[in-house]
């Protein structure tokens, strides 16, 4: 049997409901368990977007390298997330734990379950700003700009850092 060759992969994290460091923390080391963490963003307090009446979010990213496909690794993705206590909601709304993927390699797939790279994350300074940490060269398979040039579309920063508290044992800074 031929083994599968690691992807890298970049994910973004957000929560907004209970004691959103802990599970985001929580998620990295879920996470943990099916690819190995090689970067984890500081955590930045941002507004909400699209829908305004809830509480502010924590956003943090993280890269790593898995060798589960991207399917596979949306549900297991999604799995976490209700490991993690989040529930049904409506869109855009507030949540215990939101794990997007952003990019899978230099991977485009457009499927109705998924698609990557992930739709919006050219619009959320929430995704980039974190992303641009750990990943500013990383490449948008589709237009081609790097994760900072992207981020330039954001002149002012408009996020609060709260620095680097989620790192621990599961992953390098």
């Amino acid at each position: 049997m031929k083994n599968n060759p690691d992807i890298p992969v970049a994910l973004s994290l957000g929560a907004n409901v209970g004691d959103c460091v802990s599970g985001m923390r929580k998620a990295i080391d879920a996470l943990s368990s099916f690819m190995t963490v090689t970067a984890v963003s500081s955590v930045y307090e941002a507004d909400p977007v699209y829908v305004l009446d809830q509480p502010i979010f924590l956003n943090a990213a993280i890269t790593g390298l898995t060798k589960i496909n991207p399917l596979a690794l949306m549900w297991t993705i999604k799995d976490i997330e209700s490991d993690l206590g989040r529930g049904p909601t409506y869109q855009y709304g507030p949540r215990v734990i939101d794990i997007d993927i952003i990019f899978y390699g230099d991977m485009i797939i457009k499927t109705p379950e998924l698609i990557i790279p992930h739709m919006r994350m050219e619009e959320r300074e929430f995704v980039l700003r974190p992303l641009q940490e750990i990943a500013s060269d990383w490449k948008h398979p589709g237009n081609g700009k790097t994760v900072s040039e992207m981020l330039q579309d954001f002149p002012d920063v408009t996020l609060k850092c709260l620095g680097n508290i989620l790192t621990n044992d599961t992953a390098k800074q």
